[in-house]
């Protein structure tokens, strides 16, 4: 581990990247509200200037909302339940081969009705041999974060944070909302835009930047979000995480991409939740716990699984696990 002050610049540089897209956007509030609508005198009349700023603000809202939920609320951890104690840890980097490794952890997941049903390429069950515990299904371990995460998609460093269980539906409407308001400044700074170079209207250099670059600048986002918020969307109704989508999870019966896939209707609700009214609003509604999550096929031992997730629930372990509160756990049994 390196020492405490470069760790400490580390840590700073990883807020550059977020701290470059809050001023990006504080400026273009200020470029958008305060000098095209108030101060360039641009806008025609009172009445446009009210139906810009009335529609601008909801746009700018939600983006912030769900901006701000992305990169504060806490990425879902292992529960203890997962990891090894000292003793199983010695055992098992004492033993010989590999089949005894596997032997070992298999038993830990029956002695605790893990329900843990993802293997390896050798079909064994996953182990961090960093944290020192067996994977929760669909967890991975972030070299960034320096733990293994529930539901891992990615670390994000637009938002200093692993995409995860506990923030993924936050990241998705954060990129969807973030594409509205590129989209809603480009298409209503167009038309002072094409003043500029038509008849000119701008008396000084400053009126100049803000309008053509506050232009610009909303195109390059719209385009490079169009494709990042679409390829979310993908993976959102074929339920896959973005590590899932390279490397496919492997289950008893062999590797199968679409494991987790329920049809897009669950999908999307596995994410969203059931409740329309809160489908779009930065707070977390999504299924489950981040540890036990139904597939699409029935598995060779999917009734020792099925029954390993009703003692899971019944022993609380959901209340543990869960970093956000989530109030339901849906246990779809498996088809």
């Amino acid at each position: 581990m390196p020492p405490a002050p470069v760790r400490w610049c580390m840590a700073l540089v990883r807020w550059f990247p977020v701290v470059f897209i809050t001023a990006v956007v504080v400026w273009s509030y200020y470029a958008y509200v305060i000098y095209m609508c108030f101060v360039s005198g641009v806008v025609d009349t009172v009445a446009e200037q009210v139906i810009l700023l009335l529609l601008y603000h909801p746009f700018f809202l939600f983006f912030g909302w769900s901006y701000w939920q992305a990169i504060y609320t806490e990425p879902g951890k292992t529960p203890k339940q997962f990891y090894l104690s000292e003793q199983d840890v010695a055992r098992f980097e004492s033993s010989e081969n590999e089949e005894q490794q596997r032997q070992i952890l298999a038993k830990l997941v029956r002695d605790r009705n893990l329900p843990v049903q993802c293997r390896t390429a050798t079909g064994a069950y996953r182990y961090c041999e960093k944290c020192k515990c067996i994977k929760p299904d669909r967890a991975h371990h972030c070299s960034m974060c320096g733990t293994c995460i529930l539901k891992m998609d990615h670390h994000c460093p637009w938002v200093n944070n692993c995409v995860s269980f506990t923030n993924y539906k936050f990241f998705v409407i954060f990129l969807g909302y973030a594409l509205l308001y590129c989209l809603y400044v480009t298409l209503t700074v167009l038309k002072y835009f094409i003043r500029f170079w038509t008849q000119g209207g701008f008396h000084n250099d400053l009126g100049r930047f803000h309008i053509l670059f506050l232009f610009f600048a909303s195109v390059m986002f719209s385009i490079s979000l169009i494709s990042l918020f679409g390829y979310h969307v993908f993976l959102t109704l074929h339920n896959r995480s973005t590590l899932e989508s390279f490397r496919a999870p492997i289950f008893r019966s062999g590797p199968d991409k679409n494991g987790f896939s329920l049809g897009k209707r669950a999908n999307f609700q596995e994410i969203f939740g059931d409740d329309r009214k809160k489908w779009f609003l930065p707070v977390f509604t999504s299924f489950g716990d981040g540890v036990t999550y139904p597939t699409r096929t029935e598995d060779i031992d999917s009734d020792t699984l099925l029954g390993a997730r009703q003692r899971w629930a019944e022993e609380g372990g959901e209340e543990e696990t869960s970093p956000v509160g989530a109030s339901k756990v849906h246990l779809i049994n498996e088809r």
